[in-house]
């Protein structure tokens, strides 16, 4: 049975923060299971108010979440680590030796990332409605498939 989880992006502010929060949010107060979640260029600071709001109105209090680098210590206290793209799965293995599972595989059985904003929206600095339609989209798609995720941990686990 697995009992950590880890989910790394980027930032640590938009794929891996909705994918932790959705998680524990799916398998409810009850579980044992730790879930967190980490970023490969992670900065000090808040993430975007905007992305919390969304997530709050799905009933996931998110805005005490504060990105953070990923590191060889956060990488040893989790049995299980998920990266949102093939860049940060190249990135664990070439910088941490860490083997990790793309959420896609995961969730669905599929080999495809969870792509970042600026690999999804050409235009993203100059289309904000694009860029914010993506970004909505994306976490509703990690929400449902968290959801089924979850589903698959209960009865395995």
């Amino acid at each position: 049975m697995i009992t950590s989880i880890l989910f790394v992006c980027t930032g640590n502010i938009f794929r891996s923060v909705s994918a932790e929060y959705a998680l524990k949010h799916h398998l409810g107060p009850e579980t044992t299971l730790r879930i967190a979640s980490a970023g490969t260029r992670a900065d000090q600071g808040e993430g975007h108010w905007r992305i919390h709001e969304y997530l709050d109105r799905k009933g996931i209090a998110s805005k005490a979440h504060r990105p953070r680098r990923v590191s060889a210590r956060i990488l040893a206290e989790h049995e299980l680590v998920v990266a949102m793209g093939e860049d940060h799965r190249a990135r664990l293995r070439e910088e941490f030796g860490r083997d990790s599972v793309l959420f896609n595989e995961l969730c669905h059985g599929l080999s495809t990332p969870v792509l970042d904003l600026h690999e999804a929206v050409d235009d993203w600095l100059t289309n904000e409605r694009a860029a914010w339609d993506y970004i909505y989209r994306t976490i509703d798609y990690i929400w449902a498939s968290s959801e089924g995720l979850a589903e698959t941990l209960r009865r395995s686990g």
